[in-house]
């Protein structure tokens, strides 16, 4: 079978000038660093009067709600989740109309632009240390997306979201608690559908590089030690809550924490054996 690899085109906005090398702009790298980051930072412009900026730490996923079984290399929108009055969510009520569907629905429905947002995720994987201070670098996969906000209206997609991104804190979660929430609770979140409109990757993987007048002098690199430190998340043991009345900690929680350890060390661990990223040059290059 034939798989496509979409990619952003690049334009103004979205395409990276410094270390070219290291850029991507597939779907399925850019919403795998989305939705691999616990914590996304969404910056905003609050009013035309305002002379600063805004960036929230948000949580999100990418989806789609009229195709749930696409995958993270199709197009997608990426689901924001936060508080009923909260500023952003008043500014994009103000900004669209209950006529907003999902970039990802027929055709035919209409749409308003919403919102305007600039998504941002990093991971660093690894202290590169090398012969000099201007050379250090991190090991690190960050991502960027640009897009339109808009308020989910309808309570089917609201669900779809919430259980999206609810199971994004740990697999399968949604199913192992009290579902569905309340009228309560429904009422006090709300959930921001962006419509995409391009992104951008860039990943860097391998070990130190210096300049070649650096790597021949036999007294600095006698001297000075170089390599990565692969570096990573973990979770930790369970800690039982005050009131947790469940004595053993159930499997979706266990099985999720020894792979999720596993993938975070594997995936630092090579990207540090790797060699050096260079310009000019993409991976598979010969």
């Amino acid at each position: 079978m034939v798989r496509h690899n979409f990619e952003y085109p690049k334009e103004g906005t979205n395409t990276i000038n410094r270390y070219k090398h290291q850029a991507d702009y597939s779907l399925q790298t850019i919403h795998t660093i989305i939705n691999t980051s616990p914590v996304l930072h969404v910056s905003f412009s609050p009013s035309p009067t305002d002379p600063f900026p805004v960036i929230l730490p948000m949580i999100g996923q990418m989806g789609s709600f009229s195709r749930p079984s696409a995958s993270l290399g199709d197009t997608l929108d990426c689901y924001l989740h936060g508080y009923v009055s909260s500023r952003i969510m008043n500014l994009a009520r103000s900004s669209t109309s209950p006529s907003t569907t999902s970039s990802t629905s027929t055709p035919t429905e209409t749409k308003t632009p919403g919102l305007p947002v600039c998504i941002a995720a990093s991971r660093v994987t690894g202290l590169v240390l090398t012969l000099t201070p201007n050379s250090h670098n991190y090991n690190y996969r960050s991502s960027i997306l640009f897009g339109h906000a808009s308020l989910v209206e309808s309570a089917e997609e609201k669900l779809y979201a919430m259980e999206l991104i609810t199971n994004s804190v740990l697999a399968s979660r949604w199913e192992n608690t009290r579902v569905p929430p309340n009228a309560a609770e429904m009422s006090s979140t709300c959930i921001l559908r962006v419509n995409i409109h391009s992104g951008s990757a860039k990943v860097r993987e391998g070990g130190p590089l210096d300049e070649k007048g650096d790597v021949g002098d036999e007294g600095t690199v006698g001297r000075v030690w170089t390599g990565t430190l692969p570096l990573w998340e973990q979770l930790g043991e369970p800690v039982p809550g005050p009131y947790n009345a469940v004595k053993e900690v159930p499997e979706h929680i266990t099985a999720y924490r020894e792979e999720f350890n596993r993938e975070s060390k594997m995936y630092a661990e090579e990207a540090a054996r790797k060699d050096a990223p260079v310009p000019g040059k993409k991976e598979g290059d010969e």
